[in-house]
C-alpha cells in the first residue's frame, strides 16, 4: 500500500467486514455474562449446584479479565495485534466449548470463569489497537461508535437470546454458537490489517501487582452486596470488627500505588514498564477515561435494575424481560452509527454531554413510573433515551482515547480502557444492588412493623429475618414462601402488600442513585475535546 502507516490507514474496501470482525469478537466478550443473568436457574440444575455458584462463576469471569486487561494489552504489544486477538479467540472459544460441554461447576468454571477470562483479556485490548490501525482517523469515530454498540447490545441482547435459547433449547448452545462465531472470525481474520509486534519486555513484578490489585478491588466490589461495604453484614464476615470488603479495596489501592510507584521508577531507569504512567497525565485521555467509567456504571446500574422490575416485580419470563429491553438496542445502534455519519465533526464534548444528559431523563422518567399500577409499557420511551444517550457516547469515547496517544500505546490504552470498563460495570452494578436491597429491607421492616393487619408474633418473626436481607422476591415466590411457613390468608396478603410497596420504592432509590452518577459524570466533561478526531492535527498528548 502507498499510504504510509504514519498518515493512518487507508479506506479499504474491505472495511465492512473488518468492522464486523472486530465488532463481533467485542459483542462475543459481553454476551455470557447477560445470558447466564437469565439462565442462572437452569443452569444451576443442569449443573446440579446453586445459584450461589453460578453468581461465583459470574463474578471469577468478572474478576479475571478485569485483572488480565492491563497485562493483556502488553502481550498484545509484544505479539503484534492480530496474532494476540486470535491468540485470544482461540482461548476464548476453547473456553466456549468446555463451557458448553461441562458437567460440573468446577469444569465451568475452567471453562468460562477462567478460560474466557484470560482469551477475553487479550481480545478486547487488541480490538481497541486494530480498528486504529484499519480506519483511517476520519472514520474512527463511527469505527469505535459501532465496536462499543456491539458491547453495549451484547447486554441487552443478552437476556433475549438467553431466554429464548434456554426456553426453547438449552443454555448451552449459547456457548456453543459462541465456537462457530469464534471459527468464523478465525477464517476471516487475515483480512485484518496487523499492527506489527515491538520489542518490549514485560516486567513480570509489574504484571503481578497490576493483576493482584486490580483483583483485590473487583472481587471487594462484587462482595459488597453480601458482605457490606464497611459495617459487615449479620451473616457476613468480619475483619477487625469491619467487612473485609473496606480491606480489600484498601489493599488493592495500596498494591496499585506501589505498581504506579513501580512504573515511574523503571521508566527513570530507561526500562519497559507495563504501562507509561504519562499516560495519566494526558488530560484527554485521562477525560476519556472517566468517561467511560461512567458510562458503564451507568448503564450495569440501569441493567440491574430494569430486568428486575420486569422479571420480579410483573414477573415476566426471560423473554418477555428481553423484548422489553430491545428498544435500547435499537435505538443505540443509530445512534452510535449515525451520530458519525450524519456529523461527522460534532463537537465530541457536547455529543457526550447530550448523551449523558439523553440518559439522565431516560433514568428520571423510569424513576417517576415506579408505581403500583405500572406496566411493562413503563420502559419503553426510558430505554429509547437510555439507548440514545449511550450510543451517543459510544460514538465518541473510544476514539477519543486512542486520538490522545500514538498509534503505537493503542493497545496499553485498550488495556487501561478496558480496565475502567470492567471497574465502572463492577462498581455500578454492586453499588446500584446494595442500595436497593438496603432500601428494601428497611422499607419492609418499616411497613412490617407499622402494619395492624400483621400480628406481633409475625412482626418479632420478621423483624429478625430483615437483619439478614430481604431477598428481591416477585409476589407469587413471597405467597408461597409464606403459606409455606403456615401463615393464614390475610397476613400473607399485607405481608405480601408491604413488600411490593417496598420493592417499587427501592428500585426508585436506585434509579434515583443511577441518575446521580449520571449527573456527576457530567462535571467531567471538561477534559474531553472539542474537535472531532480526524478533522485537524491530530495530538499524541494534550
Amino acid at each position: 500500500m502507498s499510504t504510509s502507516r504514519r498518515s493512518g490507514p487507508e479506506v479499504r474496501s474491505g472495511s465492512t467486514l473488518v468492522l464486523t470482525v472486530l465488532a463481533s469478537g467485542q459483542f462475543l466478550m459481553t454476551l455470557d455474562s447477560s445470558v447466564m443473568n437469565v439462565s442462572m436457574a437452569t443452569v444451576a440444575q443442569d449443573l446440579d449446584t446453586t445459584i450461589t455458584g453460578i453468581q461465583t462463576a459470574i463474578t471469577l469471569y468478572t474478576l479475571v479479565m478485569a485483572s488480565l486487561m492491563i497485562t493483556g494489552g502488553k502481550i498484545g504489544t509484544a505479539l503484534g495485534r492480530r496474532r494476540a486477538f486470535g491468540i485470544g479467540l482461540v482461548i476464548y472459544g476453547v473456553g466456549s466449548l468446555v463451557t458448553g460441554l461441562a458437567p460440573n461447576l468446577l469444569i465451568l468454571l475452567v471453562g468460562w470463569s477462567l478460560l474466557e477470562g484470560i482469551g477475553a483479556a487479550l481480545i478486547m485490548p487488541a480490538i481497541v489497537s486494530l480498528v486504529a490501525a484499519n480506519f483511517p482517523p476520519e472514520r474512527r469515530a463511527a469505527a469505535y461508535g459501532l465496536v462499543a454498540a456491539a458491547g453495549a447490545m451484547a447486554v441487552a441482547v443478552g437476556p433475549l437470546l438467553g431466554g429464548a435459547v434456554t426456553t426453547f433449547a438449552s443454555w448451552r448452545y449459547v456457548f456453543f454458537g459462541e465456537v462457530v462465531v469464534v471459527a468464523l472470525i478465525l477464517l476471516v481474520l487475515r483480512r485484518v490489517r496487523d499492527v506489527p509486534p515491538s520489542p518490549v519486555s514485560l516486567d513480570v513484578p509489574s504484571a503481578i501487582m497490576s493483576m493482584l490489585g486490580l483483583a483485590t478491588i473487583v472481587y471487594g466490589v462484587l462482595r459488597s452486596s453480601e458482605w457490606g461495604w464497611v459495617i459487615a453484614t449479620p451473616s457476613g464476615p468480619e475483619i477487625i470488627g469491619v467487612s473485609p470488603v473496606i480491606w480489600l479495596i484498601l489493599g488493592g489501592l495500596l498494591v496499585l500505588y506501589v505498581f504506579m510507584r513501580r512504573q515511574h521508577s523503571l521508566v527513570r531507569k530507561g526500562r519497559d514498564p507495563l504501562i507509561d504512567p504519562a499516560l495519566f497525565e494526558n488530560r484527554q485521555l485521562t477525560g476519556g477515561l472517566t468517561m467511560f467509567f461512567a458510562q458503564f456504571a451507568v448503564q450495569a446500574g440501569v441493567f440491574f435494575s430494569v430486568p428486575l422490575f420486569l422479571s420480579v416485580v410483573l414477573e415476566l419470563s426471560a423473554l418477555e424481560t428481553g423484548v422489553r429491553i430491545l428498544p435500547l438496542s435499537i435505538a443505540l445502534v443509530l445512534a452510535a452509527a449515525g451520530i458519525p455519519k450524519l456529523w461527522p465533526h460534532a463537537n465530541p464534548r457536547r455529543v457526550v454531554r447530550i448523551g449523558l444528559a439523553s440518559m439522565i431523563v431516560g433514568i428520571v422518567i423510569l424513576t417517576a413510573g415506579m408505581d403500583p399500577g405500572a406496566t411493562a409499557a413503563v420502559v419503553a420511551i426510558p430505554m429509547l433515551f437510555m439507548g440514545s444517550g449511550l450510543g451517543a457516547l459510544s460514538s465518541q469515547l473510544g476514539a477519543i482515547t486512542v486520538s490522545a496517544v500514538p498509534e503505537s500505546q493503542s493497545a496499553e490504552v485498550g488495556g487501561v480502557q478496558n480496565t475502567a470498563t470492567n471497574l465502572g460495570a463492577s462498581l455500578g452494578t454492586a453499588l446500584i444492588g446494595s442500595i436497593l436491597i438496603a432500601t428494601l429491607s428497611t422499607s419492609v421492616g418499616a411497613g412490617i412493623a407499622d402494619n395492624p393487619e400483621i400480628p406481633a408474633t409475625v412482626q418479632e418473626q420478621a423483624t429478625t429475618q430483615i437483619a439478614q436481607g430481604v431477598p428481591f422476591l416477585s409476589n407469587t415466590e413471597l405467597d408461597g414462601a409464606l403459606d409455606a411457613a403456615g401463615l393464614d390468608e390475610p397476613t400473607r396478603d399485607a405481608v405480601v402488600a408491604v413488600n411490593s410497596d417496598a420493592r417499587l420504592e427501592a428500585l426508585q432509590v436506585a434509579f434515583g442513585v443511577t441518575a446521580l452518577l449520571a449527573v456527576a459524570a457530567l462535571f467531567c466533561t471538561g477534559r474531553l475535546p472539542t474537535r472531532a478526531v480526524g478533522t485537524g492535527p491530530e495530538v499524541a498528548n494534550p
